[in-house]
């Protein structure tokens, strides 16, 4: 490249990676422990376990589940229910004072089985609280969301840049070379393009599927005006469906299971909530396979009549969305892409560290080796030539740290 091309892409590369810096870095490490939210969760004794009974175990209507929940906070509205992940024994209901979304929620874990209580966990509290909210939108809500996806944006500008400048910087070097021997910060510029361009597949793919999930919000809210007007057109103008008027829940799941067959409960929002209508009990199911348990099928069932009205296939934008959380998460893989992430996520950590440190570096060594300006001086100017910021896995228990339901896409119920 000229000199002045190269100039171009070191500011583009120095400014946005000073930019989203400390931001990717608060990502990576309320990230880490989020990787192994199920399992801190189970050695924190804040997991909720049905207790084993024989196979084949009739199920409680649905209904009796319900109400059983109910009877916990009689003052509240039921929002979402939704089984664990893993197993289908249980049922956790979330419940809100009203059915608006809120962050003032209370969660009753119900055995499917026998209707009784099993644990109120609460989500909303504690050490993994903290780290999903600074994790998800820095206890903004939306605004938040928005603003990590810009730094997630800037990211992969960072990273797209600090690639084009690896080449001319590193040409006279063998790949994987760290010159010990060397100054410290000619040390860590070595090690930080080295792990930067080692993660370099992962931190686009992490960084960019980040970002994607920032939009859920604002994704949701235009499939629903986008998709579901039209459905509940002959609806227009009726008030949400009040609780003593609706007919059963257990007749509505059976009747949206007809429509969906061969897949299992996600999660059901309830009439007036933001994944359903006034008028419907919307049910989420998700397939049985590695690929089709992260897409989502909606079944919308008339609140009163319990009859299907709508199964809309979701449209792409969607579908993109749902794809890119277990790319994103790193959870369909068990344990070790578990350890994968969180070594990846380590290395992302001394990536962005260094980077941190070579460019407070620059202005004491610029000086001293003039000979070294062009690759020293810019390419150890910015943090560089990759510094991804995951944004790793959510528990896998029946809620999240928000209350609400676990298989859902992120920051949305």
């Amino acid at each position: 490249m000229t000199s002045s091309a190269i100039k171009g892409w070191a500011w583009v590369h120095k400014w946005s990676s000073l930019v989203c810096t400390v931001f990717m870095l608060l990502l990576c490490l309320t990230g880490l422990p989020l990787i192994f939210h199920h399992e801190i969760g189970h050695l924190l004794g804040t997991e909720v376990d049905a207790p084993p009974m024989p196979a084949g175990t009739p199920r409680a209507s649905l209904d009796k589940v319900l109400e059983v929940a109910r009877a916990q906070h009689p003052d509240r509205v039921v929002q979402f229910a939704s089984p664990p992940e893993d197993n289908d024994d249980i049922w956790f209901v979330t419940m809100t004072p009203t059915p608006a979304p809120t962050d003032d929620f209370r969660s009753v874990a119900v055995d499917a089985r026998t209707a009784q209580v099993l644990a109120q966990p609460r989500f909303d509290e504690g050490f993994m609280y903290v780290m999903f909210k600074l994790h998800v939108d820095l206890f903004a809500g939306l605004p938040g969301k928005l603003f990590l996806g810009l730094m997630g944006l800037l990211l992969l500008v960072a990273i797209v840049s600090g690639v084009v400048l690896y080449s001319p910087f590193m040409r006279k070097l063998e790949f994987g070379t760290v010159r010990r021997d060397k100054r410290p910060r000619l040390k860590w510029l070595d090690l930080h393009n080295l792990l930067g361009i080692v993660t370099l597949v992962w931190a686009l793919v992490v960084g960019a599927t980040g970002m994607i999930n920032t939009w859920a919000d604002l994704v949701i809210k235009y499939w629903q005006y986008d998709q579901l007007t039209a459905i509940l057109a002959p609806y227009q103008g009726e008030q949400t469906v009040p609780l003593a008027e609706r007919g059963s829940v257990q007749r509505s799941l059976e009747a949206a299971r007809a429509q969906a067959p061969d897949t299992r409960v996600s999660f059901i929002a309830f009439p007036g909530t933001a994944f359903s209508s006034p008028h419907h009990t919307t049910f989420f199911f998700k397939g049985n396979e590695p690929f089709t348990s992260r897409l989502l099928q909606p079944v919308l069932v008339d609140a009163k009549t319990t009859q299907v009205t709508a199964a809309p296939h979701l449209p792409w934008y969607l579908t993109a969305l749902l794809v890119s959380q277990p790319l994103h998460f790193g959870d369909y893989g068990g344990m070790p892409m578990q350890i994968i992430w969180a070594l990846l996520d380590i290395a992302t950590i001394i990536v962005l560290g260094s980077g941190l440190y070579l460019w407070l570096r620059k202005g004491k060594t610029e000086g001293q080796h003039k000979p070294h300006a062009a690759a020293a001086g810019v390419a150890g100017s910015t943090p560089q030539p990759a510094s991804p910021s995951p944004q790793p896995a959510m528990g896998r228990s029946g809620a999240t740290t928000d209350g609400a339901p676990a298989a859902r896409w992120e920051g949305t119920p």
